[in-house]
């Protein structure tokens, strides 16, 4: 099963924001993350539509964040990745007039849902600053 780990990698980016204080071109992020600087760009590229992260060309240039750390929470990061699906588990739908896979979809989409309402709140309650917080721990105890 494949993974999306979008969301932790540019959370990852955005710790290195704080922590550098100043503009990281696509390059040094693409090293960053063991990718090419067009997929930094294009990754990027939602973050600056919802106002995260800005981006300057040329010489100089470079992404940085919009906004104080306390004031960006994990779900905007998230929405702006395009709410990538949460959860591999899918739905059966082979049969549309079978009872029994109605019964089961019915089940794991009212499940999915609670779930899924109690992550992307549990999102909103975490900042980038929180996980800063935590990564200068994690530092200072190494």
């Amino acid at each position: 099963m494949r993974t999306d780990s979008r969301l932790s990698r540019v959370l990852h980016v955005l710790l290195h924001m704080i922590k550098h204080e100043g503009v990281l071109t696509s390059e040094q992020i693409g090293v960053m993350l063991d990718t090419n600087s067009v997929v930094v760009r294009r990754t990027l590229a939602g973050l600056r539509k919802a106002g995260l992260v800005t981006s300057e060309k040329g010489h100089g240039g470079g992404w940085r964040l919009t906004r104080n750390g306390k004031e960006i929470t994990l779900l905007d990061i998230y929405l702006s990745l395009g709410a990538p699906q949460l959860f591999a588990i899918g739905f059966d739908h082979t049969s549309p007039t079978c009872a029994v896979e109605a019964s089961v979809n019915n089940a794991l989409g009212q499940s999915l849902t609670k779930i899924e309402s109690i992550l992307l709140n549990d999102f909103a309650s975490i900042s980038l600053q929180d996980l800063y917080v935590d990564f200068e721990q994690h530092c200072n105890t190494a």
